[in-house]
């Protein structure tokens, strides 16, 4: 026993050790602004003191995530300070681009990694071989966290890896350290509350649910644990009267309804059909007046406005969200089981990225995640998978934009196919044909396929990516520049409204 826990950790680390090689590789690449974002939070931490942080505006990209994300900033700007003081001096630092400062924050966020390659472990060390490895293999590996994280540029595995060990600890029915985990997790990134509802029902459902005096303590218990980390969170800025400050900053409501990239949702269905029916009435001589505003304000300013449909506020998101959600909530009420908690997290951020305020692009990796856990528990979750994961990598694309990048991208989602393809094939071949023909030729027939409609989708990717990437440009030149990002987001959209109704499908039957 204790040598096959000794090989499955070093597999694990196998897969850490290729995966770390390949972002040292990509050290040089595209930086977003994303880079100077968080350069100059290390700044505002390091040369401020805690009563200012969120007040400060050197620079536009001001400090807006919650206060634990914040104290990792300002644990990080320890080292920075060594390696360059410039990295965190808050004036002259503004767009430092040396190899000081590129070298540090891209190793940063490769060694937070560790978090992700812990939660990985300990979510799949009791599983059977195939599946541990496929898991690692899918989350690890991922294009999309290759992308985002270690070209683009942000800290998401790290974060996930929180979102794992959450989801491990409730697995394994430890459901007050599960809630602990999730807790620590809101207050490193707010976002995350999508799956709050889910965590609240099943927590108060699996755990508090048993007899009224133990319930009771137990409810007493987990809500004292929330408060507790709530409170090491925001205690200091309740201290100096800064909530209302700290909230401004972490709920920028003002901004569009939209990122500057259209995120593949159900929003961009509502603009299309907006502008579609404005054009419309405006040829059959109605005087329709053209917003001024753009749907896609990434600093705060005035709400993104309609010229037909009714307005849409975060409040009528906030209620969207709230009862694509419901079903899940309902389910996790009947039966908690924890072998369930990963399938509705997942559906639950699903519901946050289709339906939500201002949803930024990136924010797919909160479902596809989770969601390569429910891949490896039947055949038709993993066909599933092998459909989302691709459309969400494949909508990532529009974020490296710079030519040199473009056959990196390529490559990673190409890859990230064949290993799910020969992952899912492996695990799910007919052992007992497998045996008849390795006999006879040593080939092993794999169950797992893929429908016509499926196909004929993902096709459809690669005719957006021609018609986007080059027919576009050579024909049109920089006319009509908003059409390549349309097309993609739209079509995206597409497979991601097609997984969410999958998945409410799966949770309710």
């Amino acid at each position: 026993m204790e040598r096959r826990k000794s090989n499955d950790r070093r597999i694990l680390l196998c897969f850490f050790a290729v995966a770390t090689a390949v972002k040292l590789l990509l050290i040089p690449s595209y930086r977003s602004t994303d880079f100077e974002v968080h350069r100059n939070w290390l700044a505002i931490t390091h040369s401020l003191p805690l009563s200012k942080w969120y007040f400060d505006e050197t620079s536009p990209w001001t400090l807006d995530y919650p206060p634990f994300f914040a104290y990792f900033e300002r644990f990080l700007s320890i080292f920075a300070g060594l390696v360059d003081p410039r990295i965190v001096d808050l004036q002259s630092g503004l767009d430092y681009s040396a190899d000081s400062v590129i070298y540090f924050q891209r190793i940063s966020v490769i060694v937070s990694d560790l978090c992700l390659l812990f939660g990985v472990y300990r979510l799949t060390r009791k599983l059977d071989p195939i599946k541990r490895n496929l898991i690692c293999a899918l989350v690890i590996w991922s294009p999309g966290l290759l992308i985002v994280d270690h070209i683009h540029f942000q800290y998401n595995g790290f974060l996930l890896g929180w979102l794992l060990l959450s989801i491990s600890f409730l697995q394994d029915g430890r459901d007050l350290l599960g809630g602990f985990l999730f807790a620590v997790l809101l207050c490193f990134k707010h976002l995350f509350a999508v799956a709050a509802p889910v965590y609240f029902v099943y927590l108060l459902r699996h755990y508090c649910w048993s007899g009224l005096a133990t319930g009771f303590r137990r409810l007493v218990t987990i809500g004292a644990v929330v408060v507790a980390v709530f409170a090491a969170a925001f205690g200091p800025f309740i201290y100096y009267g800064q909530m209302k400050q700290v909230m401004r900053r972490m709920f920028p409501f003002g901004r569009g309804l939209c990122h500057a990239y259209w995120a593949p949702n159900f929003w961009v269905f509502y603009i299309i059909l907006d502008k579609g029916l404005a054009f419309s009435l405006r040829k059959l001589g109605f005087e329709i007046q053209i917003p001024s505003a753009s749907f896609t304000g990434g600093l705060v300013g005035d709400s993104s406005p309609f010229a037909v449909l009714p307005q849409i506020t975060p409040l009528i998101t906030f209620a969207m969200v709230l009862l694509a959600v419901t079903p899940c909530l309902l389910k996790a009420w009947q039966k908690p089981q924890p072998g369930l908690v990963a399938r509705w997290i997942a559906y639950a951020n699903t519901c946050g990225f289709l339906f939500g305020w201002h949803v930024h692009e990136k924010a797919s990796l909160h479902f596809t995640i989770p969601l390569a856990i429910v891949a490896v528990q039947s055949l038709e979750d993993a066909k599933h998978y092998f459909l989302v994961s691709i459309v969400s990598c494949y909508s990532l694309f529009p974020l490296l934009y710079e030519p040199q990048e473009y056959p990196i991208k390529v490559l990673l989602l190409l890859l990230h196919s064949m290993v799910m393809w020969l992952g899912f094939a492996a695990q799910h071949a007919d052992e007992k044909k497998a045996l008849k023909k390795k006999k006879e030729a040593g080939e092993i027939k794999s169950k797992f396929e893929i429908g016509c409609v499926e196909k004929s989708y993902l096709m459809g990717l690669v005719v957006v990516e021609i018609v986007s990437q080059f027919l576009h440009p050579y024909f049109l030149g920089d006319r009509f520049a908003f059409m390549p990002l349309m097309l993609i987001s739209t079509y995206c959209a597409v497979g991601i409204m097609y997984s969410w109704i999958w998945q409410l499908q799966r949770i309710l039957t």
